[in-house]
């Protein structure tokens, strides 16, 4: 966290900003594809950014909260979309196919984990219930932020840009009951529908996450105990990864609610890392606005997305590429 800096540099705004009103000789013409770039540059430091190598990085697990009823699939659907991931059948996959996106997959508690293919770094067999105690220990947390870190060391090798999604049932709970906490919402507000199909079901959803706030209160006085109490081997991974990444000033593009509670932790512990970050897309559900709003960010695209699997994160990544393309490529305009 000590190598993590504010990147605003006036210096890299100009020169992008400028070069943007030479070519479109209209100061704004392509809206915010011009924004994604200067922020893009902003993080890599050059007024000359450039996209070759992309990753997207989904983390799976399960949580224990799921206990209380709280959701219309099955614990297994956790394993069920991973499977469907690795073998390239979902919605970010197709976009990963068409835009050369590097795909990975890492288990960090799955209860059924084991699949091939992905990177295994599971922890437990899922969370415990928050509803009734901390759903992680100190050392549990402390390891999936580790190994958030060593991805991110590692990816910045690799990528010039990375999405991270996740996939897990029970994450969407968790991430409400770590808004509620850190950015003082009751339950009804925090709490979205998601894939809940009736009414009675969201009802107890919320009443989970209310309780888990309150049952961990005396837990909340910090960003890592709020993580540690509420959270998930995967949103702690993520936000491990987003530290990192910013620490090397590699770009990471957040797909969906609960990789916005990882960026909200992450804040909450390294305030400037979030100049490294982007979100790709704002989803139906309430509780996603008011996430967004509280980080005071806009996201890429709003297209009423509630895929969380990396699918808006891998959206982004291709419009992000096409701006860059746009601004190296499109020519100057030639005097008569």
């Amino acid at each position: 966290m000590d190598r993590i800096r504010p990147l605003l540099d006036p210096a890299v705004a100009t020169a992008i900003s400028e070069r943007w009103s030479a070519l479109t000789k209209n100061s704004g013409g392509l809206g915010q594809l011009e924004a994604l770039v200067v922020h893009y540059g902003l993080i890599h430091g050059t007024g000359t950014p450039q996209i070759q190598r992309k990753g997207l990085y989904v983390f799976s697990a399960d949580h224990g909260i799921v206990q209380e009823g709280i959701s219309a699939e099955a614990q297994d659907g956790t394993a069920l979309l991973a499977r469907q991931f690795l073998r390239g059948g979902s919605a970010a996959q197709v976009i990963c196919r068409q835009a050369r996106i590097e795909p990975v997959l890492v288990d960090m508690g799955s209860l059924k984990g084991g699949e091939p293919g992905a990177l295994n770094y599971r922890i437990a067999s899922g969370t415990a219930n928050s509803c009734r105690g901390s759903a992680m220990t100190e050392a549990q947390v402390n390891a999936a932020l580790e190994t958030g870190l060593q991805l991110a060391e590692d990816a910045a090798g690799r990528f010039d840009v990375v999405g991270l999604g996740q996939i897990g049932v029970g994450g969407s709970a968790a991430a409400s009951a770590m808004l509620s906490a850190m950015g003082g919402r009751d339950a009804s507000e925090t709490t979205g529908r998601g894939e809940v199909l009736d009414d009675a079901t969201l009802n107890r959803k919320v009443q989970a996450v209310r309780t888990a706030v309150t049952r961990n209160q005396t837990e909340l006085l910090s960003p890592q105990g709020t993580l540690r109490s509420l959270g998930g081997f995967e949103i702690a991974a993520m936000t491990g990864f987003i530290i990192g990444a910013a620490a090397r000033r590699l770009p990471v593009v957040i797909d969906g609610f609960v990789a916005g509670a990882a960026a909200m932790t992450a804040r909450g512990l390294a305030p400037d890392c979030l100049d490294a970050v982007m979100f790709s897309h704002l989803s139906p559900d309430r509780a996603h606005a008011i996430l967004l709003r509280f980080l005071s960010v806009e996201p890429v695209l709003d297209f009423r997305l509630r895929e969380s699997a990396g699918l808006g994160a891998a959206l982004a990544i291709q419009l992000l590429e096409t701006s860059v393309r746009l601004y190296q490529e499109i020519s100057l305009p030639e005097e008569e």
